[in-house]
């Protein structure tokens, strides 16, 4: 392996980092949670803020293209995801949209009862399924299974399967073509998470054969907290699905005003409610960080720099345990490792300027965003962690008082 000095001044994304608003003295390890801020989106906010809708005030539908900004957004994450703009709707939460794609395509499999996921998938992912096949009744239900029994687990009552690519806990990613097409020889609907896929690397939903996707904005889009969220409905099932959720923007006419509803054309009739222009328009912004940017370069260096953290780090740390898989293709663009104590380790490890986060029960997870990490910033968290380990600097009360957000 070469030197972090030597991988840094070779890196052809070296230049990106200037794309982005990075506190003096920090690493920050914990983009797969949080973006960071990109250069200059104050600056262009402001002029959203006190020039549209300042001064346009409700004219900035029209003058400043409010109206048309989620499609124009849904259009850049498209490009990131391998679909065109015509099947991406932007606006919501993840989780409302996981409603919105798991109800389209239970209604494309009616005679089926079964929505079945990953037992370790991310909770509001299970809970959102849940409460679904409450609210219908009608014996529909939400079966769990692992990732190394999710085939078998896969028989002719399941309508739609519901996956996050990459676990958000140990970074493990499943193969989404050959696992979608294990979904479709068994006739159900393949469902994709892209919460920690979206932005740290290519993904490709058209190639895959995926039915619906879903992702977030605020992770590795870096579209600032709570941004809004995007959905994916392939081509082929754009006309047959009717939304649950019939919001007045996802009317084929909606400012006709009409009491009946009538589904807008496309990807259209996804959307619910207004769009939130003010987060929307800090989305669209974070979105050009990635103009020019070779995703499949973007892919390498992600995992140059999980090679380089995992190496460090078990050869600095023999206490900490690797789940994440070694495997470069196993795996998405974090690296984690258990430890009892993996709380406190971590505010300890961010008292000392390394940013990461932790998971319950004891999982330290590490961010690894290739847009604006450097290799010299991957060994400097490494020799932090050592000195955190070896002097038992997080063995202190305060460090193992829970926050609220953890």
């Amino acid at each position: 392996m070469a030197s972090a000095q030597e991988s840094d001044h070779l890196d052809p994304l070296k230049d990106l980092r200037s794309r982005f608003t990075l506190p003096d003295g920090l690493i920050y390890l914990d983009g797969n949670s949080l973006g960071v801020l990109p250069t200059g989106l104050g600056d262009r906010m402001s002029e959203v803020i006190e020039r549209q809708w300042g001064e346009r005030l409700v004219r900035g539908w029209n003058d400043a293209g409010w109206i048309d900004l989620s499609s124009h957004v849904a259009g850049k994450i498209a490009a990131l995801v391998g679909t065109g703009a015509n099947c991406v709707a932007v606006g919501d939460s993840t989780s409302i949209n996981i409603f919105k794609v798991l109800s389209a395509a239970l209604s494309l499999r009616p005679s089926r009862r079964v929505i079945l996921s990953d037992k370790n998938n991310f909770p509001t992912d299970l809970y959102v399924a849940d409460g679904l096949t409450r609210l219908i009744g009608q014996g529909y239900e939400l079966k769990l299974a692992t990732a190394e029994t999710m085939t078998d687990a896969l028989d002719d009552s399941v309508a739609a399967v519901l996956l996050t690519e990459v676990d958000y806990r140990t970074g493990e990613r499943y193969d989404m073509k050959a696992m979608t097409r294990h979904i479709h020889d068994k006739g159900a609907l393949a469902i994709w998470d892209l919460c920690h896929s979206a932005g740290a690397f290519p993904v490709h939903l058209d190639a895959a054969g995926a039915d619906f996707a879903i992702g977030c904005g605020y992770k590795y889009l870096n579209g600032g907290p709570g941004a809004p969220a995007f959905l994916y409905v392939a081509q082929r099932h754009l006309e047959d699905i009717t939304p649950a959720l019939s919001g007045w923007m996802g009317h084929d006419a909606p400012f006709a005003f009409t009491t009946d509803y009538r589904p807008a054309e496309g990807i259209g009739r996804m959307k619910v409610g207004t769009p939130p222009i003010l987060s929307l328009s800090a989305l669209n912004i974070a979105l050009d960080a990635f103009d020019g940017v070779d995703m499949s370069l973007l892919r390498r260096k992600s995992q140059e720099l999980c090679d380089r953290f995992i190496f460090e780090v078990e050869h600095r740390c023999p206490e900490l345990e690797l789940v994440t898989p070694r495997d470069r293709a196993r795996r998405g663009s974090q690296v984690s490792f258990r430890h009892p104590e993996g709380y406190a380790i971590m505010q300890a490890l961010i008292a000392n300027g390394v940013i990461g986060d932790f998971r319950a029960p004891d999982i330290l997870r590490f961010g690894m965003t290739p847009l604006y990490l450097r290799h010299i910033d991957i060994l400097a968290a490494a020799e932090i962690l050592e000195r955190v380990m070896q002097g038992r600097l997080w063995d202190r009360e305060e460090y193992r008082a829970r926050a609220k957000v953890t």
